[in-house]
């Protein structure tokens, strides 16, 4: 028995020496293998229980354009520090990962062509300190970044010149997580990129993106300097491909466009009525989702963009309510007491999956949702009206971040002369959207997602006339 155990231990160790397995050629597995990590600009599970991120949905797309015999497989660490280890250890094809092109890594990995440019950022509590105004500013003070991070190598390099700088590499966190930290109050200064820090703003008010750290850095893919040349070419295809078509556009838009909407002041008071008043009507919101298959925490957005949750809300012309409805659009919905919120909030919601039945079969979401509410703001001939003028300018009217750029023109003679419902109030519908955005994204983090035990999503009359929708 004795030899057994002996036995079995060597062999345990031999095992230990075996080199990894090597990779499978893609081209005959058609599997793609890619290495990322959790995080709000890579992947993550949403709001509505779905994966998603901005490197997520990249990998999605250029996997597509691949085929439809090709498919894809996460390969999710830890954290930033272990994604080119664990590509250089052979482990995956490529790395999808928010990776910024520096010199050391540049050793290391070779990169595609870079989608996106971001600038580093010094970080602190708006409430605790002063702004940061020179880098001598943060010596003897309480500095922490990931490890493994483009921000822990630009510090190296700035120690060279400033021996008084001075910081902590923490190997299991996240920069939002230091982020939150920082807001906390549990540590003087992080450095973040300044796109992260507009996302966790909305979270945090109190976070203030200080002096930026150097040149601004490009962020792009990795691929193993021994890997398979194909896919590193074909990567390079598709980048290309994007930047031209405005696809790439349209996912920054998704992920980055409304994170700038709102001040701190327009956070702080959303997040004091959450706690306030909000739980006094969250169930009729939940009831609505389950008539309508609606986020209750998006109909929630809606109706504090539209009367920051006051039932009695009415504007000088008459629109009234938590969902601010119209006497017409009322009518429509069968809603006889605009002011009571149960009937608000109900017709409201159901309103909304009109018009989203309206946006043409082929616009996917979330820019359907968008449009829709859109719409809601502006009405529906206005929004087609954006949707022609986009079409002129060579821009997609299926997109929302293109349409932003058409609306505002409805209040100009020179474009709404030109179509067919005419002059409107074409910025404030950008306004509407982009803060309920912020809004839903910020309950998306601080509540529970409802799932209704037995839905019924029949009680909708998707019938609708198009004469009502530019009545709202």
């Amino acid at each position: 028995m004795r030899l057994f155990f002996i036995f079995i231990l060597l062999a345990m160790l031999q095992g230990c020496d075996q080199p990894p397995k090597p990779l499978p050629d893609a081209q005959l597995s058609k599997e793609l293998i890619v290495v990322t990590h959790n995080g709000p600009n890579t992947y993550y599970v949403n709001g509505e229980g779905q994966y998603a991120g901005l490197e997520y949905d990249l990998v999605k797309l250029f996997v597509k354009e691949l085929g439809p015999e090709y498919s894809v497989k996460f390969l999710i660490v830890d954290n930033i520090s272990q994604v080119v280890p664990t590509l250089t250890k052979g482990k995956a094809h490529f790395a999808a990962a928010d990776l910024s092109i520096t010199p050391e890594r540049e050793k290391l990995v070779k990169f595609s062509i870079p989608y996106q440019s971001v600038q580093q950022k010094v970080v602190y509590n708006s409430s605790q300190k002063s702004p940061p105004k020179k880098i001598n500013d943060l010596a003897d003070k309480s500095i922490a970044v990931p490890a493994g991070t483009s921000y822990a190598e630009r510090l190296k390099n700035l120690s060279q010149k400033e021996p008084g700088l001075k910081w902590q590499q923490l190997s299991n966190t996240s920069a939002d997580e230091l982020l939150e930290q920082v807001a906390e109050g549990n540590l003087d200064y992080t450095i973040s990129d300044g796109h992260l820090v507009s996302m966790l703003q909305n979270y945090y008010p109190n976070l203030e993106a200080g002096m930026s750290l150097g040149d601004p850095e490009s962020i792009a893919w990795a691929f193993p300097e021994n890997g398979q040349p194909w896919i590193h070419e074909k990567a390079n295809v598709f980048f290309k491909r994007i930047i031209k078509d405005g696809t790439l556009h349209s996912l920054l838009d998704r992920y980055y466009g409304h994170t700038e909407r709102l001040n701190p002041v327009d956070i702080t008071s959303f997040l004091q009525r959450s706690r306030n008043i909000l739980p006094q009507y969250i169930n009729t919101f939940k009831q609505a989702q389950e008539l309508t298959n609606v986020d209750w925490r998006l109909l929630a957005a809606i109706s504090y963009q539209e009367s920051h949750w006051d039932r009695f809300n009415t504007s000088p012309t008459n629109v009234r309510g938590m969902m601010m409805l119209t006497e017409d659009t009322a009518d429509l919905l069968g809603v006889n007491d605009r002011l009571d919120a149960k009937q608000s909030i109900l017709g409201g919601a159901r309103y909304i999956v009109m018009l989203k039945d309206l946006i043409p079969a082929r616009i996917e979401e979330p820019d359907r949702t968008w449009l829709a509410l859109a719409a809601y703001n502006i009405g529906y001939a206005h929004l087609e009206d954006a949707r022609v003028l986009a079409q002129r300018m060579k821009l997609n009217p299926d997109s929302w971040a293109d349409l932003k750029k058409t609306l505002p023109l409805l209040n100009k003679a020179e474009y709404y002369s030109t179509v067919k419902y005419g002059f409107a109030r074409g910025g404030a519908p950008v306004v509407f959207v982009e803060s309920i955005r912020t809004y839903h994204k910020v309950l998306e983090r601080y509540e529970q997602q409802h799932t209704p035990l037995l839905p019924n999503f029949n009680l909708v009359d998707s019938g609708f006339n198009n004469n009502f929708a530019s009545n709202k």
